[in-house]
């Protein structure tokens, strides 16, 4: 069978969730830190509303539901309890390693396009031992005037490699990620383990996988 992929020239990785398993981390503080505030929240609630979405437009949803400004505690302990779990606890998506290994040995270019800062991919690439994979070679949300689920992000990170869109291949497990990546107009992959996440990454247009190392067969 024609492999509908043979085109790809670029790939493009998310980085929370796809190359580092750091949302249910984040997700699980937050819900700590807003249920303290009278906002009870779950972190299964907040990784379906917030997951692949800028960091600002999350903290603008958490202030409708506080009723204005966060106090400033809010931020320094959510802040610092990050920061303490990605150290104690943060490891790269398993299989990860393998595929940009591979992906190594072919004349594929490869870089990463997150709505997450550059401070936080710094310290989360560098923690999993993935920076030197991209090192150069990577967007952010925070460099585009719009966020996922807008395509801005992703056409920016092609036109950097003057890349059409059609010839670039997207991995994201999020719901606003792949919006972004069909309304960008690429091909894009779905990565979950979980049945239901993984059904409505289908809906929205990817070719989902549960297990990284399958990537590779879209090389």
């Amino acid at each position: 069978m024609l492999n509908p992929y043979s085109n790809t020239r670029l790939v493009i990785f998310d980085c929370d969730g796809v190359l580092v398993d750091s949302e249910s981390i984040v997700c699980r503080v937050l819900a700590e830190e807003m249920t303290k505030l009278g906002m009870p929240a779950t972190a299964e609630e907040l990784d379906e509303q917030f997951s692949g979405r800028p960091s600002q437009d999350c903290i603008r949803d958490i202030e409708i539901r506080y009723g204005g400004p966060l106090p400033t505690s809010y931020f320094n302990a959510t802040e610092s309890r990050i920061r303490e779990a990605f150290h104690s606890e943060l490891e790269a998506v398993t299989g990860i390693y393998e595929v940009l290994e591979k992906l190594k040995a072919t004349d594929l270019q490869t870089c990463v396009a997150s709505s997450g800062p550059h401070a936080k991919m710094q310290i989360t690439l560098n923690k999993t031992g993935l920076w030197d994979y991209f090192a150069g070679r990577i967007f952010s949300a925070d460099d585009v005037g719009r966020g996922k689920p807008w395509p801005d992000l992703f056409l920016h990170s092609a036109l950097q490699f003057g890349i059409a869109p059609e010839h670039c291949l997207v991995v994201e497990d999020s719901i606003a990620g792949v919006k972004a990546a069909v309304a960008a107009g690429m091909p894009v992959i779905g990565y979950s383990h979980n049945g239901a996440r993984a059904r409505q990454l289908e809906a929205e247009g990817a070719r989902v996988i549960n297990d990284m190392q399958l990537l590779v067969d879209y090389f």
